[in-house]
C-alpha cells in the first residue's frame, strides 16, 4: 500500500501525451494545440474603420467637407480623397489610403447629399485600425498547450487558419463488473442494483471531449472477465474497470489482469475513500481498477484518472486546483488514512458534507470540493486552515 503522494508521482511519471494529429479548425473545439499556429494574413488585412461615420482627408482649419460616396464593409474601392473631402463609411470597411481620420457619425452634421460639417476638430488616424494591428502574416498567434475554446477558434479562423495540429484524445473502455448489476431499462429485481457507474464515468469523459467510449459489462466470472479485459486492452488507450478489484471470492479483475501480463504500477492507496485502486499498464494501454462504490470510484477518477487523461489530451496543468480555506465548524477526524471529504466551498470558508459514505454518490450533486486531510490528521477546530481541492 502506498501514500497519496506516491500514487500521484507514479501517475505523473507514466502519463504521456497522445499522438499529434491534424484536424480541420471546425472540428477542433475542446482539443489542445500541439504546434504553434501561424497567421496566414495580416489582421486586420487593411486599414479598417473602427465605427460607423465618415472617413476624411483632413484639411486644417475647416469644418465643412465635400462628400464623395460610400463604402460598406466588404466593398472594394478605389477612392482617393483630396484634402477637404469625405466619404461615408461603416464599421469594418476598408479606409481609403488618402483618408487619415474617421469621424463617428454622432459628431457629424449632414448638410445635404454632398456636404457634411464636423462638430469638433479631427485627430490624425482616429478610429482607424492599422493594417496588421492585431497580428501580421507569419506571426505566431496561438502557442502549444493552448486549450481551443470558442474564442481561440474564432481568432484562428479570422487569421486564415483552417487546420490545426492537436493532441489526439484517447479511446476509452469502461468495463463494469458485477452479477448483481442490472440495466436501468430492466424491471427491478430483489437483490439487484441498478448499474450507475458507467453513466458516471462516461459523463466525466464526455466533459473532457472524449467521445470514443465503449461500455462493456461482465458478470462475476473469471473467464468472462479475462476475455472482456483482453478485448478492451487490445483496442483502447485507457481501460476503466468498475468493481471486482478487491479481494473477495468473486473479485476476478486483479487475477485476470495479471494473467494477461499487465504490469502493476500500484495497488491500494492509504486513503479514504478509494483504498483498493489498481493502476497498471498492458503494452501501450493504461488500466485502472476502480472501486465499485460510486463515490469511491469518482474520487479515484478525479484524483488519478483525470490527470492521466488530461496529460494525454495535452494539458499543461493536469491536476485539480488546490487552495487553503478556513473550515466553518469543528470536525473530528476518524482513522489514520488520508481522507478526501466531500465539501462545499462558500466564499472563504469550506464545510464538510454529512454524507461521506463511499456508497453515496448523491452528495456530489451539491459538493464542489474536497477537503484533503493527510495521514494521521487530528481534530479540526472551526477556522482552522485546511487544504481544499476544487472540482
Amino acid at each position: 500500500m502506498i501514500s497519496v503522494g506516491e500514487a500521484l508521482q507514479i501517475i505523473e511519471g507514466n502519463a504521456v501525451c497522445g499522438d499529434v494529429i491534424s484536424i480541420p479548425i471546425t472540428e477542433a473545439l475542446g482539443y489542445v494545440l500541439a504546434e504553434t499556429a501561424i497567421s496566414k494574413i495580416n489582421m486586420p488585412p487593411f486599414r479598417q474603420s473602427a465605427m460607423d461615420g465618415y472617413a476624411i482627408n483632413i484639411l486644417p482649419n475647416i469644418d465643412k467637407y465635400i462628400l464623395k460616396g460610400e463604402i460598406k464593409a466588404g466593398d472594394s474601392h478605389s477612392y482617393e480623397l483630396k484634402p477637404g473631402e469625405a466619404i461615408r463609411i461603416f464599421t469594418g470597411a476598408s479606409v481609403p489610403k488618402t483618408a487619415n481620420a474617421v469621424v463617428m457619425q454622432e459628431k457629424v452634421n449632414r448638410l445635404d447629399d454632398a456636404k457634411i460639417s464636423l462638430q469638433e476638430s479631427p485627430i490624425i488616424e482616429q478610429n482607424i485600425r492599422p493594417k496588421g494591428e492585431q497580428c501580421t502574416v507569419g506571426q505566431e498567434v496561438v502557442l502549444p498547450k493552448t486549450y481551443l475554446n470558442p474564442a481561440a477558434l474564432s481568432y484562428l479562423v479570422s487569421v486564415g487558419v483552417n487546420e490545426v495540429k492537436v493532441y489526439s484524445k484517447p479511446k476509452v473502455a469502461i468495463v463494469v463488473t458485477g452479477s448483481e448489476l442490472i440495466d436501468i431499462n430492466t424491471p427491478y429485481q430483489d437483490g439487484k442494483i441498478y448499474e450507475s457507474n458507467s453513466i458516471l464515468l462516461k459523463s466525466e469523459l464526455l466533459k473532457l471531449g472524449i467521445k470514443d467510449i465503449t461500455v462493456l459489462k461482465v458478470e462475476d466470472n473469471y473467464e468472462a472477465t479475462k476475455k472482456t479485459l483482453q478485448n478492451a486492452l487490445s483496442v483502447n488507450d485507457v481501460v476503466l474497470v468498475s468493481g471486482g478489484i478487491s479481494v473477495g471470492d468473486y473479485d476476478f479483475v486483479g487475477k485476470a489482469l495479471k494473467s494477461l501480463g499487465t504490469k502493476e504500477l500500484f495497488y491500494k492507496i492509504k486513503q479514504k475513500p478509494g483504498k483498493p485502486l489498481f493502476f497498471g499498464k498492458n503494452n501501450n494501454s493504461f488500466v485502472f481498477g476502480l472501486p465499485g462504490n460510486p463515490a469511491s470510484a469518482l474520487t479515484c477518477y478525479y484524483m488519478y484518472v483525470l490527470p492521466l487523461l488530461k496529460k494525454y489530451i495535452g494539458y499543461s496543468d493536469i491536476h485539480l486546483n488546490r487552495k487553503h480555506l478556513s473550515i466553518s465548524h469543528d470536525y473530528m477526524v476518524k482513522g489514520i488514512r488520508a481522507q478526501f471529504l466531500k465539501a462545499v466551498v462558500e466564499g472563504k470558508e469550506v464545510t464538510v458534507m454529512h454524507q461521506q459514505s463511499s456508497a453515496m454518490i448523491s452528495a456530489f450533486i451539491d459538493a464542489n470540493a474536497y477537503i484533503y486531510l493527510p495521514e494521521f490528521s487530528e481534530e479540526l477546530k472551526k477556522n482552522d486552515s485546511v487544504e481544499v481541492i476544487l472540482f
